[in-house]
């Protein structure tokens, strides 16, 4: 590992050009008085186990500029279940990122329209959305803006995306690093190698993959893979046609049905975890923790708690290389299919903030370049050096970051503020540096050698190199369907509800059934969706079609 890293700049993007030329905006206690303490009450619906109350390095930092301390729920279970009852109870908190369920709040009257606050209070909230700033718009009926996006960065470049078929370093490694493209590729890998070792060092039954039905996380390990496997990209539980904007429910594509006869034939031959459909989430992480699952269908961010466990633990064979599997030759995966600025979920304020203006000021900190330099890099001096004009990272702080990244996260509380708009990878301020720290150089730099040496036997530099390029696909007008809210008076808030209710119980029942009853098993599955839901594709068309005229897409 070099001691220290420099980048040298490639050519400059557009957006990059742009950001070159923008003022740096300074703190929010440079504009004045020291700011006022004041503690807001926030709720997030997605959960942060790093979360240490802003008592990090980092989150000082952000108190002494902005004089906001944030007392922050996160959610457990079902997060749409918990907005329900906070837009039910008429209780706010100040602050509220309520990921998909942000059009309950709204019809229930608990959001500030934070137009006119960002307009006179937040430049750096305005000038990162610059050309996007209608999109942050609720719809076109409700012209508020109710969200400041916080889950789709402006601007960026996926370096290192990441692929959901995943199978342990170790088993590549022991066959030679095979191709790895379909699912025939995939499980042969996994047959191979637990034929080999059917039981860990420890004496427990090796696990050929284990899959999460956890809940909400059923959609992420055992459905969602269905389109990634089959050439679909993300579109929650639909899918669009490119031409037509027509909505179908994803699971009615012809090619998923053979994806869910491969979950069926796995167990079948017993290489399926008997565990997958009830185990809880933290089960399945200890699972991963201990090495003994060699093959997962997974997100990343789903399962890094356990792989950074495993690196903790200098098990970095057991972590996992990363593939875009799909069900027959001749798919491309579409993992980075692009979908422009997609806006939708963020961080809303609302009615019942003490001090809008102050809580407003703080997620505009937290959007200049002092606050996103130091939310993804850390103080000057501490996290970081300058050399030169090139801010690099000190290997001894880099050996922290890389080899136990929970901890680090937690102490330094860098990854823990990506709660206001920002710029994406790939994106550089007026010091031509990066505004964050994934860019190729570190990603490479934070690799394990087990990883490097699959990638190079790969011939490869990065995981996203296994996998087709974004030019070689055609942006999605829409962005991606999951993102846009729902208004709560819109009958589509029942279709969730709904379909989950028949998902989650035809789809486990036909994966563990016999191979012999599993086209009369999805038959069903199809005639019950269709009878039940078929009105709501209809819904979801519109829907889509107004997101396109409020984006100017089409008339």
């Amino acid at each position: 590992m070099n001691r220290t890293r420099t980048v040298s700049a490639p050519a400059l993007t557009g957006l990059a050009l742009l950001t070159l030329a923008l003022t740096a905006t300074g703190p929010v206690a440079a504009q004045g008085a020291a700011p006022k303490p004041v503690t807001f009450s926030a709720f997030f619906a997605d959960p942060n186990a790093n979360w240490n109350g802003m008592q990090d390095e980092i989150g000082r930092v952000i108190t002494a500029k902005t004089g906001v301390t944030l007392k922050a729920e996160f959610a457990v279970g079902s997060p749409d279940e918990k907005i329900n009852l906070i837009a039910a109870s008429g209780q706010y908190p100040d602050l509220i990122s309520p990921k998909g369920a942000g059009g309950v709040l709204v019809d229930a009257g608990a959001m500030l329209d934070l137009t006119d606050l960002i307009n006179r209070y937040a430049p750096n909230i305005k000038r990162i959305m610059g050309k996007e700033f209608d999109r942050m718009r609720f719809s076109n009926r409700d012209r508020g803006i109710y969200f400041i996006p916080t889950n789709d960065p402006i601007g960026q470049t996926y370096f290192d995306t990441d692929a959901w078929f995943k199978l342990q370093l170790g088993a590549l490694k022991e066959q030679k690093y095979p191709q790895v493209r379909t699912l025939k590729d995939y499980e042969k890998v996994i047959a191979t190698y637990v034929k080999a070792h059917p039981k860990t060092p420890d004496g427990r039954p090796t696990i050929g993959l284990s899959l999460l039905a956890d809940d909400w996380r059923f959609l992420i390990s055992v459905t969602n893979p269905a389109f990634w496997a089959t050439g679909g990209s993300d579109d929650g539980e639909w899918y669009i046609d490119p031409k037509t904007y027509k909505a179908t429910l994803h699971f009615f594509r012809p090619e998923e049905r053979e994806y869910f006869r491969w979950l069926n034939h796995m167990n079948d031959i017993g290489l399926l975890d008997p565990e997958s459909f009830t185990q809880k989430y933290d089960q399945y992480l200890a699972k991963i923790a201990s090495g003994r699952v060699v093959g997962l269908i997974d997100a990343g961010w789903q399962i890094g708690d356990a792989v950074n466990a495993l690196k903790a633990a200098g098990k970095t064979e057991q972590m996992y290389g990363r593939f875009g599997v799909t069900t027959k030759p001749g798919i491309r995966p579409a993992y980075n299919q692009p979908t422009g600025f997609v806006g939708g979920w963020g961080i809303g304020i609302t009615k019942a903030c003490k001090d809008p203006v102050a809580a407003i000021k703080f997620l505009d900190y937290l959007a200049s370049p002092e606050g996103q330099v130091l939310k993804n890099w850390g103080i000057k001096g501490k996290h970081y050096t300058v050399q030169g004009s090139k801010r690099v990272i000190p290997a001894a702080v880099l050996k922290q970051k890389n080899t136990n990244p929970a901890a680090f996260q937690r102490t330094t509380g860098i990854g823990n503020y990506n709660i206001s708009v920002r710029y994406g990878d790939g994106v550089k301020d007026q010091s031509g540096n990066y505004y964050t720290t994934t860019y190729p150089e570190q990603i490479i730099d934070a690799y394990t050698p087990a990883e490097k040496a699959a990638l190079k036997a790969y011939k490869a530099r990065l995981w996203n190199d296994l996998l087709p390029k974004a030019s070689s696909f055609q942006p999605k007008a829409w962005g991606a369907a999951w993102s846009i809210q729902v208004p709560q008076d819109n009958p589509l808030n029942e279709f969730f509800n709904k379909e989950q209710d028949i998902t989650r119980r035809a789809i486990p029942k036909m994966i563990l059934g016999k191979p012999a009853d599993f086209d009369r098993a999805y038959d069903a599955f199809l005639a019950e969706l269709d009878s039940k839901l078929g009105k709501y594709a209809v819904m979801e068309t519109e829907l889509i079609k107004d997101r396109l005229k409020l984006w100017g897409v089409i008339k």
